[in-house]
């Protein structure tokens, strides 16, 4: 029988606690087995510039799943060629690991641009996907409403961002409960944000 991964990918710029609250929602509430957190090295949607380095970010995540059994960092994407699409991460996950079956997991509001991602209805074909809440507004595309690969969880609406988080440190505020203690501690030893 495969085991089912799902796949969280994200900047995690930094690794907050409302990613770890979806990504161990999604491996307590649904038939994912773990969920691998893959760091994406750079979203051709997002400025380069504002990110730390990959191992910087890496290490966050390795900091925040220490203590989840289920939860998995992953640096996949770190030796694709870049920019990174999310088609060829998963045609080189499936090669990698054969025994995996891979689902993808997104908020609401990335399923509304999910149409414009590179080869979308090849990864809709081949695999599923989980979908969580957001507060978000805009119509789903007709296509993706009823589709059986489309799984909504009923998790946490969670609406902390990296971008507050980052803005907040720069402006000595105190994040701390936003942070796992392990990531909050490296990123106050780094200086990060600052």
């Amino acid at each position: 029988m495969n085991r089912k991964v799902g796949l969280f990918f994200g900047t995690f710029n930094p690794i907050h606690t409302g990613h770890l609250i979806i990504a161990n929602h999604m491996v307590e509430y649904s038939d994912l087995e773990e969920v691998w957190l893959v760091v994406t090295p750079h979203n051709p949607h997002k400025k380069k510039n504002s990110l730390l380095d990959n191992h910087h970010r890496l290490e966050m995540v390795y900091r925040a799943c220490e203590t989840y059994e289920k939860l998995k960092p992953s640096n996949i994407e770190f030796d694709l060629p870049q920019p990174n699409y999310t088609i060829n991460t998963l045609v080189h996950l499936q090669e990698k690991y054969p025994t995996n079956e891979f689902s993808l997991i997104m908020g609401e509001d990335n399923l509304k641009n999910f149409h414009k991602w590179k080869n979308y209805e090849v990864i809709l074909e081949n695999h599923e996907i989980y979908v969580y809440p957001r507060i978000a507004s805009g119509e789903m595309a007709p296509e993706f409403r009823d589709n059986p690969k489309i799984k909504k969880i009923d998790a946490p609406v969670i609406e902390i961002s990296a971008t507050f988080i980052r803005k907040s440190i720069k402006e000595s505020k105190n994040v701390r409960p936003l942070l796992d203690n392990k990531v909050w501690e490296y990123i106050d030893e780094m200086n990060f944000y600052k």
